[in-house]
């Protein structure tokens, strides 16, 4: 497996105070590393998610938790998964990542998508564009992202953005910058947006799912004359691991009285079960030509459930560098 991810989504911990829920993101952000996860990501949103809770549960804004974790860590990469392009300023997004590479002495990661929350546009006063004017705006966000982290004081003008002679000093650690990773499985424009721009990429679904993006992203590769196996292909989805089955279904059983959860989503939609089940079934997303896993563990406040599912993927093979 060349990468192996932890994503935390989301900061609703019994008994943890405000005071000490830093330290909590802290202890599960640290398991994963000892464990032998290989990147630590969270979500970029403001208010939390359907599928994992209430929409008024915590939420922490991305960056500056990344900035935290990354003075705490040592080896994870850290980014989001993944930043709506509508938030910031594309330039803007250039410069706090590549702030992120430097704290992190070269250990960020750029996560992008086109953005869907439109709950949180309305309550925050962001435009919630159609879908077509926001890949549009995905697609000059790259390129401006991409000129950020590469040339000493690009210039851009496009539809709906521009930059002029834009400084990004410091540069970041990583030559030509942090790799950019784009969510979303859209066959028509994401993925192809995929073929042309970016390092990594991040798919949803079930085998047959994850198989026919895969196909269609080598096809969009084809087109402009890219190698995908220059791409790291990965899959996030939600795990609960315990040392035996019995005790993961039990587990299983507990996430799905959380409130705001749909239980049909959660039996459906998770891997679930001791090591040996779980391993069986991430195999499955291996063979079909993924690089890569990312999970999450929602509402998982025990670190030795994380190291064991760190420890447990990691035998399917070692993580290797993202380039």
């Amino acid at each position: 497996m060349r990468l192996l991810g932890f994503q935390i989504p989301n900061f609703t911990y019994p008994g943890v105070p405000n005071d000490r829920l830093f330290e909590q993101i802290v202890t599960l952000a640290t398991a994963a590393e000892r464990g032998g996860f290989d990147s630590v990501y969270v979500m970029d949103h403001l208010y939390q998610i359907r599928g994992v809770g209430p929409h008024t549960d915590p939420m922490l804004e991305g960056y500056t938790l990344l900035g935290g974790l990354a003075a705490r860590t040592t080896r994870v990469r850290l980014g989001t998964l993944v930043s709506g392009v509508t938030y910031r300023n594309p330039a803007f997004l250039a410069k706090v990542v590549t702030t992120l590479d430097i704290v992190s002495s070269g250990r960020a990661i750029c996560g992008i998508g086109a953005a869907w929350n439109e709950d949180e546009h309305r309550g925050y006063g962001y435009e919630f564009p159609p879908v077509g004017e926001r890949l549009s705006r995905l697609e000059e966000a790259l390129q401006i992202i991409r000129a950020m982290f590469r040339e000493d004081a690009p210039s851009f003008s496009g539809r709906y953005y521009r930059i002029e002679h834009a400084l990004n000093v410091p540069r970041p650690v990583q030559p030509n910058g942090p790799p950019i990773l784009i969510g979303g499985g859209g066959e028509q424009r994401t993925l192809k947006l995929v073929a042309q721009y970016a390092d990594m990429c991040n798919f949803f679904g079930d085998v047959a799912t994850v198989r026919h993006k895969l196909d269609v992203l080598q096809r969009h590769c084809e087109a402009v004359g890219r190698d995908p196996n220059t791409i790291i292909k990965t899959r996030l989805g939600s795990l609960i691991i315990r040392g035996t089955d019995a005790e993961a279904e039990r587990a299983l059983e507990r996430r799905m009285k959380v409130p705001g959860v749909n239980p049909e989503w959660v039996r459906f939609g998770y891997i679930v079960g001791g090591p040996e089940r779980v391993s069986e079934q991430v195999q499955k997303f291996l063979d079909v030509g993924l690089d890569g896993m990312i999970f999450n563990m929602p509402h998982v406040e025990d670190p030795q459930a994380i190291e064991l599912a760190g420890k447990t993927l990691a035998r399917l093979g070692q993580p290797a560098a993202v380039r």
